[in-house]
């Protein structure tokens, strides 16, 4: 079943006890909304899911627990771009194991690397680019990519322009897109793990984590964040907030601004768009400077 209307956890409840759906994908942002509203959502649909998938952006892992707990099914993250296809996944139908809070394994036929930026294939554990070896992986090659010139192709290899971490047993883990991994006093920070321990608070709905320029920081790590409509967005809880983020992750880790918004930008497929909350910095920046001069 194809559902072309748009999302709404009604339509979604409605539409699963309706049609007797037991397999469903959807997107990362799709699933939060669900989770938000997960009184509803269990009293309407809990045990009726056997298998659930998503792709676009990883899956944060408040929503991955209460998939298995709240409704009692495994949700499946994949990852995937347009000149690849599904190259990562956590498939159910595959005899692997599957990898919760990572993107998964490569396909069968894929070789899948994670590359310094000097193209050297690095160990498990080490941040770079995810990459495939176009010598020994099929690359969509019928859909007409034959002879193309991009910077996207490097001697053998395909490099995504997203950075990850490969794990012991051969999964994925996302780090994310290479243009939004935050520089901030010597460090890198993906905005994903923020993002996710943000969410994980009880007032959190959704969350975007950014680098704002900084000029001796180089980028200070500030956070978008939209709250359930029981919590009122003020200082007190942006401290909280901040701490609830030190004690999960690294102290350089942790957003030093805080913004509350009703909503995020998004693309029509559900991934944040973060550029456009950095172009939206950049600009506040430029007009406070034009008006100090």
């Amino acid at each position: 079943l194809f559902y072309e209307g748009g999302f709404t956890v009604d339509s979604t409840c409605r539409v699963v006890s309706e049609y007797g759906i037991t397999n469903m994908a959807g997107s990362p942002t799709a699933f939060r909304l669900l989770l938000a509203a997960r009184d509803e959502v269990e009293g309407k649909i809990k045990g009726r899911l056997r298998a659930v998938s998503s792709a676009g952006e990883p899956l944060t892992p408040e929503v991955i627990r209460w998939f298995s707990s709240g409704l009692g099914c495994t949700i499946h993250d994949h990852y995937g771009q347009t000149e690849l296809g599904m190259v990562l996944c956590n498939h159910h139908a595959l005899s692997h194991t599957i990898s919760i809070g990572t993107a998964g394994y490569a396909m069968p036929g894929h070789r899948v690397v994670v590359l310094d930026e000097q193209q050297r294939e690095l160990e498990p554990g080490e941040p770079g680019m995810l990459a495939l070896d176009r010598s020994r992986s099929p690359l969509l090659w019928f859909s007409g990519y034959v002879g193309t010139k991009t910077k996207a192709f490097v001697g053998d290899y395909y490099l995504s322009g997203d950075t990850v971490e490969m794990n012991a047993d051969g999964s994925i883990s996302f780090v994310g897109r290479s243009d939004d991994v935050i520089t901030t006093s010597g460090y890198r920070v993906g905005p994903f793990d923020v993002e996710s321990a943000l969410v994980e608070h009880p007032a959190v709905i959704e969350a975007a984590v950014i680098g704002k320029p900084d000029p001796e920081r180089t980028e200070l790590v500030k956070a978008f964040v939209v709250l359930h409509a029981s919590h009122r967005g003020d200082e007190a809880l942006a401290e909280q907030l901040q701490q609830h983020v030190r004690q999960r992750l690294s102290a350089h880790a942790y957003p030093r601004e805080i913004e509350f918004v009703s909503e995020l930008p998004k693309t029509p497929s559900g991934k944040i768009q973060r550029f456009l909350l950095r172009d939206r910095e950049k600009t506040v920046q430029q007009q406070t400077a034009a008006v100090a001069n």
